[in-house]
């Protein structure tokens, strides 16, 4: 290792992208990020390649590397630690000197949410043109401080992961395979031999797979203890039942008395060595495996000659067996104490040799079972290669129908004059377009590449024409070819049919059926991808009378969430946000906010520490002559897409305050809450919307909220705004949080004190762990950036004090109180006689 400066690696738009890095140990572990990036630049060390190992060590490492995206295009990267078994690993992004993020990961905490659903350590890094990004990485372990640590093209990254996993699943797969002969033989002759070696591939399987992290990934992601027991246990027990089998395959009770009796000791040690590992610490129980790992091996790989030169065949089949799997070995648990660097060799060393070993076993065992019990095996093995034979073609079967090449469908021109002219030929006849849409398809296009979603989109066309065969209420019609046509492609991820509803005698349940089939997972190159598809149908004469206009509303419809037990969502003229009965409900809500008809209800805050009622939010409330209650999730985007909004804002600040006067006077602590919108932001109207009404209410006792995402909108014109009316002294609220994908960096710039969490994270707090500790997270976040912290949607007592035993400032939901008109509010209040004795705030 040499001392030298941090070098950027740059990333541009061909050239491979370099690994480099450099390390600092951080003795106890007890140093900060803080502390780290005050370190002279002459104490890290570089090292030579992407990789490191230090053994095992009860020291924290410190990593740091930079990126640079040398190219005109935004870049996004994978930085991997390929090496899953490292306890704690904490990555902070850095840019310009200023903290982006912070992400922690490691074995020892529950496996979601990781960036990247992937047993290594990973960080998703993005990069502006030009953009140079450092990135520190804090890693402590007990077991081998192993530290490869590479940078990815994401794109890379996933080929890369993607043949990885191909050869991990190969190989578990032939070790399942051979676990499962040999469990078929042990059942049908009852001869331990069989059974010994069964489970000792099972223990090899076991290892591997808690080794890489799969079981961990797959298994059992929230239970990082088990997982941490089950690498431990892995080891005593293939060990054990190697001897086991090491025993009665070489006979060494009849040709080496000496060497029985030393597998006899033996397996008395790996018994101890396997409760040992129940109770010892990780870091001691690892040294102990690792150390006994060195005897055991070295006992077998001797036993197989001394058997050998006693005249024993199976000697000759364990000793070319088990040389492969014991150099292995040594190269595995030299790795893990530090002995040997991280490599290929070293990190696939043990799995290619116990691969090669079993293979070996397996063919020794094969002519064991030739030489001892020839007919009856044969008859056997017969059995077993049918089924095998059965399986295979079972297996290509799947994948044919997963993957044939699909017909070129039809499109949305055709599909138009093929239901035109059925309309026409039958003016009378009841008729239904159904549009289905794959709603992740340009997602999965970013991720998998062009290449990898045609072909996803072709499968998915493939299901369509198959299921929609076995409908017979399918509208069919042939081409000039000849061809059959049913389903047609309406855009790169839309597909559309023709139903001739006259025919259906089910209630459309072999239909739902079919749908249901489509929206399960399609497995595209051993990935299982989610597809979420939306389904809408609009019918004939009811919603059109035309092609275009059926295609139209059934679009329309899919947003339209489904009722009953359907998957469809059916057009209707109520919930078509473009019709004209949804257009007219502004005018009549202007005419309701110049009339006063709409109200105001007040939902109260409560402060957790001081258990007072210290503000409320005003939300508006509208009783339609016609509609009855319109629910503000109806009428709150349609003002703000026709400009409504501005009124209504202004409407709620006037009334609330003027309602709200004399419970201000008496609840001096008592704040007013008014929700903006995205519109009210980028307006430049805002300050002077806020500026008049100060005159009435002191602006310390105001509060504006709004959602993260409508801060990020405009993020220029929102910010100069938000800033002007902070000037003022209008406290900001970051509404929702949690709810969106906004930038922190942003956020952070925001002259906001308080963030509410979205009511969706806090449902099942007391029951989810996840949920638990991502709360948990945001509320540490926020008063580490500065901010208070308000839970809404709280619902019960028991969520109510777990949210104050982890800090959380404020509450509010229908556990404290329902919205309440002006007059209730006040009996609440009074009730509540708190209020007005309120201390000064600590929250």
């Amino acid at each position: 290792m040499a001392h030298a400066s941090l070098r950027p690696i740059p990333v541009t738009t061909s050239t491979p992208v370099e690994s480099h890095y450099q390390y600092l140990v951080d003795t106890g572990g007890n140093a900060t990020l803080e502390d780290v990036l005050e370190v002279p630049e002459n104490q890290w060390q570089q090292v030579a390649n992407d990789n490191a190992t230090f053994g095992i060590s009860d020291d924290a490492y410190w990593l740091r590397f930079a990126v640079r995206n040398d190219s005109a295009y935004r870049r996004d990267l994978i930085a991997e630690l390929a090496y899953p078994l490292l306890d704690d690993v904490v990555f902070h992004v850095l840019s310009n000197g200023e903290k982006l993020s912070e992400f922690a990961t490691g074995d020892t905490r529950p496996f979601k949410p990781r960036q990247v659903d992937h047993p290594n350590m990973l960080l998703r890094i993005s990069l502006a043109a030009e953009e140079v990004k450092t990135i520190y990485v804090r890693v402590r372990t007990d077991g081998s401080m192993i530290l490869p640590l590479k940078v990815w093209r994401e794109n890379q990254f996933f080929e890369a992961a993607a043949r990885e996993q191909k050869f991990h699943f190969f190989f578990f797969g032939c070790l399942t395979i051979i676990i499962m002969i040999n469990m078929a033989i042990f059942l049908k002759l009852r001869e331990k031999l069989y059974l010994f070696y069964a489970l000792a591939i099972a223990g090899y399987l076991v290892f591997f797979v808690s080794m890489r992290g799969y079981g961990f990934q797959h298994l059992y992601p929230q239970l990082p203890g088990l997982h941490s027991r089950a690498l431990l246990l892995s080891m005593p027990l293939l060990a054990l039942f190697s001897v086991l089998f090491c025993r009665e395959f070489l006979k060494t009770r009849e040709h080496s008395p000496r060497l029985d009796l030393a597998i006899k000791a033996m397996i008395y040690f790996e018994v101890f060595n396997l409760l040992a590992a129940s109770f010892f610490t990780y870091n001691l129980a690892v040294k102990f495996s690792a150390y006994s790992s060195f005897v055991f091996f070295s006992l077998l790989f001797v036993a197989g000659p001394i058997t050998w030169a006693a005249g024993l065949r199976a000697g000759m089949f364990f000793t070319i067996a088990w040389t492969p799997l014991t150099i292995g070995v040594l190269a595995t648990a030299g790795r893990t104490m530090g002995f040997f660097p991280e490599n290929f060799l070293t990190q696939y060393a043990m799995q290619i040799g116990s691969g090669l070993e079993a293979f070996i076993l397996t063919l020794a065992l094969a002519d064991r079972l030739h030489r001892e019990r020839e007919d009856k095996i044969e008859a056997q093995a017969d059995r077993l290669r049918m089924e095998i034979a059965r399986h295979d073609a079972q297996m290509k079967l799947t994948y044919a129908m997963m993957h044939d090449p699909v017909t070129r469908l039809p499109n949305r021109n055709r599909f138009e004059w093929v239901v035109n002219q059925q309309l026409q030929r039958d003016p009378g006849g009841h008729y239904m377009v159904g549009v289905g849409r794959v709603t992740r398809m340009e997602e999965i296009n970013r991720t998998l590449g062009l290449t990898q979603s045609e072909q996803l989109i072709q499968n998915v066309a493939s299901q369509m024409n198959t299921l929609a065969a076995g409908l017979p209420y399918v509208h069919t019609v042939r081409d000039d070819m000849g061809r059959v046509e049913r389903v047609y492609q309406l855009s790169s991820d839309s597909f559309g049919l023709l139903v001739n509803a006259s025919k259906v005698e089910d209630d459309f349940e072999a239909l739902e059926t079919a749908l249901k089939r489509l929206s399960e997972a399609l497995l595209l190159d051993n990935l299982a991808i989610e597809l979420h598809p939306k389904f809408g149908a609009a019918t004939y004469p009811m919603h059109g009378d035309h092609a275009a206009l059926l295609i139209r509303n059934a679009h329309v419809a899919m947003e339209i969430a489904p009722r009953d037990k359907r998957t469809v969502g059916f057009y209707s003229r109520n919930y078509d946000i473009y019709s004209e009965s949804r257009l007219t409900l502004m005018t009549d809500l202007r005419e309701a906010l110049q009339n006063d008809v709409t109200t105001i209800h007040y939902q109260p805050k409560a402060c957790l520490i001081t258990d007072k009622i210290v503000g409320v939010e005003a939300l508006i409330r509208w009783h339609h002559p016609e509609r009855g209650w319109v629910s503000p999730v109806d009428f709150i985007p349609l003002a703000e897409e026709t400009g409504v909004i501005t009124e209504l804002t202004r409407w709620m600040i006037e009334n609330s305050i003027n309602e709200l006067a004399s419970v201000l006077v008496d609840a001096p602590q008592l704040k007013l809450s008014i929700n903006i919108s995205a519109r009210d932001l980028v307006s430049g109207d805002l300050k002077a919307l806020i500026e008049p009404m100060l005159t009435r209410i002191d602006a310390r006792r105001l509060t504006v909220e709004l959602t993260e995402t409508a801060a990020m909108e405009d993020p220029e014109k929102g910010l100069l705004a938000l800033k002007e009316i902070a000037d003022l002294g209008v406290e900001v609220s970051i509404d929702d949080f949690g709810s969106g994908y906004s930038s922190l960096s942003y956020l952070k710039r925001l002259p906001a004190s308080e963030i509410k969490l979205d009511k969706s994270l806090i449902t099942d707090i007391c029951t989810s762990e996840s949920s638990k500790v991502i709360v948990e997270t945001a509320i540490n976040m926020a008063h580490g950036l500065g901010y208070r912290l308000v839970a809404e949607g709280v619902e019960n007592e028991e969520t109510a004090r777990l949210l104050k035993s982890m800090g959380c400032d404020r509450l509010q939901g229908f556990w404290l109180c329902h919205p309440l008109p002006v007059e209730e509010l006040k009996q609440w209040l009074s009730e509540r006689h708190s209020v007005f004795q309120a201390a000064p705030e600590t929250s």
